[in-house]
């Protein structure tokens, strides 16, 4: 008679580990309770009193939103850190996803600009460490040959993007129909199903899931925990005073990404634990890390420009019925659950013969380049002019662009990862999204209705001329990362 153990290794989720749907699971429910609250937090943050909102002048909550969304990828950094110096990726991501609920119930019930800040900020340092863990954990199912990775992430992709797509709808009814609050009361017990499901599931990762790599003594972890606590008074200092103005956040956080990112390359490239071949692929990883972050400074105006445009130059009416602003954020997850299987089954198929990495990364910037370009065919039009069809097919552009980087990008960090940094490399590929994201708020302050015609003009151009240098440099790329595809 067959054992249980000996049939477990022969089940398999759609091709690939039984394990990966526990792994997307609590990424499904996380990413729920992500969208679902951004979906409505710009339009919080402007909306005026009478409307439900803190009344925010329009330019300052696009860098709110742009400073929040890079942070939330800069505390990927901690997530890896504490992963492999304190906890281990299984016990991090646990508990970064019970500070991730308490944001979402701090913005539910604490009111005004105080209930903004202390939620997002537990929010960003929790999905941190949500997601450069989750993702670690996924790398871990394949070995570096295995032609089912990239297949692997896709369908990786596919879990977060179902709750993606749910999260935005609901939270915008109860937005639209009772107050925003509720939204982000849904956020928050989305979150809390999200803790159920893998506090069920956790027993089934293995010890090495559990594993500290690297981790700190006693004495040095005294050390981390007060400077922690310094840099705390610090930061809050800053943002009491008003030093720091909140216009200037999402520069603010995309200059720390920046520096953080060099200074991520500086101690790899120079640890003495890397083999020769391990330093030629961390040196591929850096112009690949700069298109990451060109490409996400567009990709995530979805929450800022696209945002605005959608609540002042969309036309929402359908039969009568005007949408809420929030569900066109519910566009972008649709199109990836349809079109993320069709891509793990493009690249299955072509397995060895599938495009390189860096041919994928230059199609996905210029692709987006061409996304913004298209915007230029709706510009000029007067107050919920633009048509919702037109903005639906830009999307979908967003979309093809998004898969061919964004999956590839998280799967591309795993293979040229040193063994002595595998987590950290993950929390750098999510440092290139922290600053392209925070750049995205900092562009979102020059958009107008009135100049949107040079906005998505330059900006557009200036992406296809990045894709088109990527693809020239794509032979040089690939002799640095020394057989990975």
């Amino acid at each position: 008679m067959t054992s249980p153990e000996t049939e477990q290794p022969q089940r398999t989720f759609f091709g690939q580990p039984p394990v990966l749907a526990n792994l997307f699971g609590v990424e499904l429910w996380e990413r729920f309770s992500f969208y679902g609250m951004q979906g409505i937090l710009l339009i919080y943050l402007y909306y005026t009193a009478e409307r439900g909102g803190l009344g925010i002048d329009e330019g300052t909550a696009t860098s709110i939103v742009g400073a929040y969304g890079g942070l939330v990828y800069l505390s990927t950094i901690l997530g890896a850190w504490l992963a492999d110096r304190v906890l281990g990726p299984e016990r991090t991501l646990f508990y970064a996803a019970v500070v991730v609920m308490a944001g979402h119930i701090a913005l539910a019930l604490i009111p005004g600009l105080g209930g903004v800040a202390v939620g997002l900020v537990l929010i960003a340092t929790g999905s941190g460490g949500v997601k450069a863990n989750a993702t670690s954990l996924v790398g871990t199912l394949y070995s570096e040959d295995d032609d089912r990775r990239d297949a692997g992430f896709s369908l990786f992709y596919l879990g977060i993007n179902l709750g993606a797509f749910a999260g935005p709808l609901l939270t915008g009814l109860l937005q639209k129909n009772v107050g925003f609050h509720y939204g982000f009361g849904l956020a928050a017990a989305g979150m809390f199903l999200g803790l159920v499901q893998y506090g069920a599931g956790r027993r089934r990762l293995s010890d090495e899931a559990r594993r500290v790599p690297n981790p700190l003594t006693a004495d040095a972890l005294r050390r981390v925990l007060i400077g922690a606590a310094v840099a705390l008074v610090v930061v809050v200092g800053i943002l009491i005073s008003g030093i720091l103005p909140a216009g200037r956040y999402a520069l603010a956080v995309a200059v720390i990404s920046a520096l953080a990112a060099i200074a991520y390359f500086v101690v790899i490239l120079g640890s003495g634990r890397l083999t020769e071949v391990e330093r030629s692929r961390v040196l591929a990883f850096i112009p690949l890390f700069i298109a990451s972050a060109a490409f996400w400074s567009l990709y995530q105006q979805q929450f800022t420009v696209v945002t605005v445009y959608s609540d002042q130059r969309l036309d929402r009416n359908i039969f009568g019925w005007e949408m809420p602003v929030s569900f066109v954020q519910s566009i972008n997850p649709v199109m990836v659950i349809i079109l993320s299987g069709v891509f793990a089954a493009l690249w299955t198929k072509l397995g060895p013969r599938q495009p390189s990495t860096p041919i994928k990364f230059s199609a996905g910037l210029a692709i987006m380049g061409v996304a913004f370009l298209l915007f230029l065919t709706m510009a000029g039009g007067g107050p919920n002019s633009a048509p919702l069809l037109g903005l639906t097919g830009i999307l979908l552009v967003f979309t093809i662009a998004e898969l061919l980087l964004s999956p590839v990008g998280l799967s591309l960090s795993t293979k040229l990862a040193p063994e002595a940094f595998r987590t950290q490399m993950v929390a750098l590929f999510f440092l290139s999204v922290a600053l392209g994201t925070a750049m995205s708020g900092v562009l979102a302050k020059l958009y107008s209705a009135e100049h949107e015609t040079p906005y998505f003009g330059v900006i557009g151009g200036v992406a296809l001329v990045l894709g088109g240098l990527l693809a020239l440099a794509t032979p040089a790329i690939r002799r640095l990362m020394r057989g990975v595809h």
